[in-house]
């Protein structure tokens, strides 16, 4: 999910800690949805928006073989995917760029995937554009995006009205629909899934609504949010595979 979106407001420490347990809480789903693509061998793996590297990782533990590229505009998020990398000894090329600023020199890769990172362009139209022309002939972008925030509270629960409620104008495209994004830019939607995602109360359910809800509920809210037993980790992530045409 790798959906920095969590961060705003936090620092570096705290934001690179929710990008982690999302990694960890939700390894299950994005594997199968990697399984999922219309993908069969790429040579050259692009990890869009990488983040401390929840794609990246995955892409690599299904595509052993490819050479893999993680973007990000955090250097410090970049820093700890290559000093994970290189403590599982395994080679990934990163890119410090922000995509709204400058467009990167990437090559041809033949798989782009971008998870939680379209929604903060300012541009992301143009952006799908410049993804269409850097893919090789054939090639796939693959789109992951959160429909909302997660959810950690049942509905009748108090304070389950600051989850609702909760929406970050910063990010005005979250929960867009980007299927006719990803056609106007030239690509051809194959596939479109969405994945409901439920896991029920753990630490690293506990820690991650602790970080996520202490920004929206006054201290004794949170302590009670996070005494619950139902506590859960809810949300909906949708796919999108779009190819560029062969020739």
């Amino acid at each position: 999910m790798s959906d920095h979106g969590h961060g705003h407001g936090h620092g570096h420490g705290d934001q690179a800690e929710v990008l982690e347990l999302d990694a960890e809480i939700l390894a299950e789903h994005t594997a199968s949805i990697i399984d999922w693509l219309p993908v069969t061998n790429p040579r050259h793996v692009v990890d869009l928006g990488s983040g401390t590297g929840a794609g990246t990782f995955a892409l690599l533990t299904r595509f052993p073989e490819a050479r893999v590229t993680a973007v990000d505009s955090s250097v410090e998020h970049l820093k700890r995917l290559h000093d994970k990398a290189c403590e599982q000894g395994l080679t990934v090329d990163t890119v410090q760029a922000d995509l709204d600023t400058q467009w990167p020199d990437l090559g041809t890769p033949d798989l782009v995937w971008a998870s939680g990172s379209l929604h903060h362009l300012a541009n992301p139209d143009q952006t799908l554009r410049q993804i269409h022309d850097t893919l090789a002939p054939g090639g796939v972008l693959a789109v992951i995006e959160m429909s909302g925030m997660p959810k950690f509270l049942p509905d009748n629960a108090p304070e389950s009205h600051v989850e609702q409620h909760h929406h970050d104008e910063r990010v005005p495209h979250r929960g867009a629909d980007w299927g006719p994004k990803l056609t106007a830019a030239g690509f051809t939607v194959e596939g479109e899934r969405t994945v409901t995602v439920h896991i029920e109360r753990s630490p690293a359910v506990e820690r991650y609504a602790h970080l996520v809800l202490r920004r929206r509920l006054d201290p004794e809210g949170l302590e009670r949010a996070l005494r619950r037993d139902d506590l859960s980790l809810r949300a909906e992530r949708t796919v999108w595979a779009a190819r560029k045409a062969s020739a």
